[in-house]
């Protein structure tokens, strides 16, 4: 499967289109010199005697080892956004800054094009302890290429393409074991930048520096069945990967694959996963399924949340299978949406906004630290811009003769069938906002009505129309992902008729159908509160409404004393509803103090806790034994 191209995409849901909106405006703020400072810097373009006050701080600064790598990060959002939309404006500043990346590429000789000295990777090579130069350089490289696929820009595949010169020179003067220590020290993600470079170019250099960048220090442990993760470094691992599973798209070659599924196996599938879907502690992984200890200030980098769904990504295209799109809804929901561009809560005394925080604390009475917008620019910066670019991305994925609805979001789409006929689908989410028989795109059934079984309250579950809009009719598969989160089977209804209930989540579900114009295709995913609990704790655990992980507002630490054995039986809907909004909103029934939940992709300042140790009560019949 492939991702349906998002130029075909029409994304109407509010949330992602403020996001977009928030991200563009911050791609704009950012200056030319700013951007480019440090380039200028090393290529003797300008000197100063001090530092002016207008640079950019935190690992942007002129006296960080890292400077520079944030240029990467932007120039790729930029190309998202250029290639989604058209942008003018923001085609025309990238283009402007390559220009100068150019000239500093010049100035340096012709081949060097980066924004600290050359030097740092010969003291990498003789055990000298230096910052991480390979991550800095690879997201310049990944701006580069993103602006020459995406964007149309020439000029930046001519500049990455004679900085890779440098590396193949300077590769070549080590042996394999000299080079397995250089490797092992960090790479960033240059796989991924030799094998995006061999795809574009087809040149054989980008064959020899794929073969030395082969870490198999990492790669042969994987392949053979051994954890090499546990307490290894997660964001410096990840990149490596998806330079497997691009070299693979790119060669063909097996062994890429096997790593990559070897990866993914270690990572997630044997090592479990908080509740949000992320992972790590303090940047670095966790054992296997031994959570608990790891609960701390500095969980989840988002760095590794977004790399972690690019992964994702290319496994569901490889495999079909749906795991891999519940774990993106998963922490986009709970990583993305919880730690980037929080718009503030003025309703209740918060009328700032958050830009993004590099962890998401999971310990009990701890808060998010915001960054600010030029002051830190620590590696998340640069994943935060990409993660809210072009939106659209990951809702449908087309093969020949399907389409998948992958995530539920507001938008339009078009494609077609057999190359000829146009179809165009139009999801919306039912707000609840009414009278069941005002559906988002028609009125589908009265029956459907019927199903609701709570009609004073919240429905028990979302809903979805999908409306199919086409001059002829067209056979193709439909395919739907059933959420992991269904509380009860998924109804699915063909015209208002109902065809089919299931929960089976392992599977996408298909329509194999001759569509007509007009045919509506409604979903019913029944939605409630799961507890879940850490895997080396059934005694503590989160709580989690549909995709979200709630958070209880409290200063310290709070254990739950049930008087049911159902955890949730404990939390009740609080301020439900409002305007013509329901909230997702709850309250503990018998603490004292009470504890009110929100979603923890809604908490701003407030202090908050996730996991929670429950004491179930004791029965009649262990009283009686006591």
């Amino acid at each position: 499967m492939e991702p349906l191209d998002i130029r075909n995409v029409h994304l109407l849901e509010n949330e992602l289109l403020r996001r977009e909106a928030e991200n563009r405006r911050y791609l704009l703020s950012l200056g030319n010199r700013e951007l480019l400072f440090n380039y200028l810097m090393e290529a003797g373009k300008i000197s100063i005697p001090y530092l002016p006050d207008d640079i950019l701080g935190g690992w942007e600064s002129p006296t960080c080892q890292l400077r520079g790598h944030f240029l990467g990060h932007w120039l790729s959002a930029a190309a998202w956004q250029i290639y989604e939309t058209g942008d003018a404006e923001l085609k025309a500043k990238s283009d402007a800054i390559i220009r100068e990346l150019d000239e500093c590429q010049q100035n340096n000789g012709g081949q060097w094009a980066g924004p600290i000295p050359e030097k740092y990777l010969d003291l990498i090579a003789r055990g000298k302890q230096v910052w991480a130069p390979q991550y800095t350089l690879h997201k310049l490289f990944m701006g580069l290429i993103d602006q020459n696929r995406l964007a149309g820009n020439e000029l930046a595949l001519k500049i990455a393409d004679r900085f890779a010169d440098w590396f193949d020179a300077w590769s070549a003067k080590f042996t394999r074991e000299q080079f397995d220590d250089i490797l092992d020290v960090e790479t960033g993600g240059m796989l991924e930048v030799w094998a995006d470079l061999l795809d574009l170019t087809g040149e054989e250099k980008y064959r020899r520096l794929l073969k030395r960048y082969y870490r198999g220090r990492l790669f042969e442990p994987l392949l053979r069945g051994e954890d090499p993760l546990t307490n290894m470094h997660a964001n410096t691992t990840i990149p490596e990967i998806l330079g497997c599973a691009r070299a693979w798209e790119v060669t063909g070659e097996q062994k890429w694959l096997d790593i990559t599924k070897a990866y993914w196996k270690c990572a997630v599938d044997d090592r479990g996963t908080f509740a949000t879907g992320g992972q790590t502690q303090g940047e670095i992984w966790t054992p296997k399924n031994k959570l608990k200890a790891r609960l701390g200030d500095k969980n989840q980098e988002h760095c590794t949340v977004y790399n972690m769904i690019r992964l994702a990504d290319f496994l569901f295209r490889c495999e079909g299978d749906p795991k891999y799109l519940h774990y993106i809804e998963q922490n986009f929901h709970n990583g993305v949406e919880a730690q980037t561009y929080w718009q503030g809560d003025p309703q209740n005394g918060h009328p700032g906004k958050g830009l993004l925080t590099y962890f998401l604390p999971l310990k009990a009475g701890m808060h998010k630290t915001w960054a600010g917008e030029r002051d830190s620019f620590f590696c998340c910066h640069g994943t935060m811009v990409q993660a809210n670019a072009a939106l659209a991305r990951g809702l449908y994925y087309q093969e020949s003769g399907s389409l998948c609805v992958a995530q539920y979001a507001d938008s339009d789409a078009e494609f077609f069938v057999d190359g000829e006929t146009k179809v165009t689908l139009q999801l919306r989410r039912d707000a609840m906002n009414g009278s069941w028989q005002k559906s988002s795109v028609n009125n589908v059934a009265n029956s459907i009505a019927a199903v609701q079984s709570a009609p004073d309250n919240r429905p028990d579950y979302e809903k979805f129309d999908l409306k199919f809009t086409m001059k002829t009719s067209a056979d193709f598969r439909l395919l739907l992902r059933v959420p992991k989160w269904i509380q009860a089977p998924a109804s699915i209804y063909l015209n208002g008729s109902l065809i089919a209930k299931t929960e089976d989540t392992a599977k996408l579900f298909p329509i194999d159908r001759t569509w007509q114009d007009g045919d509506i295709v409604t979903v019913l995913f029944p939605i409630g509160l799961r507890f879940v609990p850490l895997p080396d704790d059934p005694q503590t655990g989160a709580f989690c409404y549909g995709p979200d992980v709630l958070a209880g507002i409290t200063d310290v630490e709070r254990v739950l004393t049930l008087e049911q054995d159902d955890p949730t039986a404990e939390l009740s809907p609080d301020t439900e509803r409002q305007w013509g909004t329901f909230l997702t909103r709850f309250r503990t029934e018998t603490q004292d103090p009470g504890i009110n939940f929100i979603p923890l992709k809604e908490i701003g300042y407030q202090n908050y806790q996730v996991y929670f140790r429950v004491k179930k009560p004791k029965h009649e019949t262990e009283k009686g034994k006591e």
